[in-house]
């Protein structure tokens, strides 16, 4: 298994574990946890798309990472969601 291939499975993993926590509400969606994993899985993704050329990914998966970035940040000020 290549580098960029344990990277692409790190991130789905962590993108799952999100979802499955929002999903049997474990985790609210406007939460720190789920912004935090969303941003790391997506980065993660993004950068082993990078690895292996595949733009279109990097540029859905860096999307994906700059808006969970952004909702990290609102909800660490306060102004968006609790935990």
């Amino acid at each position: 298994m290549k580098t960029s291939d344990i990277i692409a499975s790190l991130g789905v993993i962590i993108l799952l574990i999100a979802f499955l926590l929002n999903l049997y509400k474990k985790i609210r969606a406007n939460s720190r946890l789920y912004t935090a994993l969303n941003f790391t899985g997506a980065a993660m993704c993004g950068i082993s798309s990078y690895m292996i050329n595949f733009y279109p990914f990097v540029v859905l998966e860096g999307i994906w990472a700059s808006f969970a970035l952004v909702s990290f940040i609102k909800v660490s000020r306060g102004t968006q969601g609790d935990l």
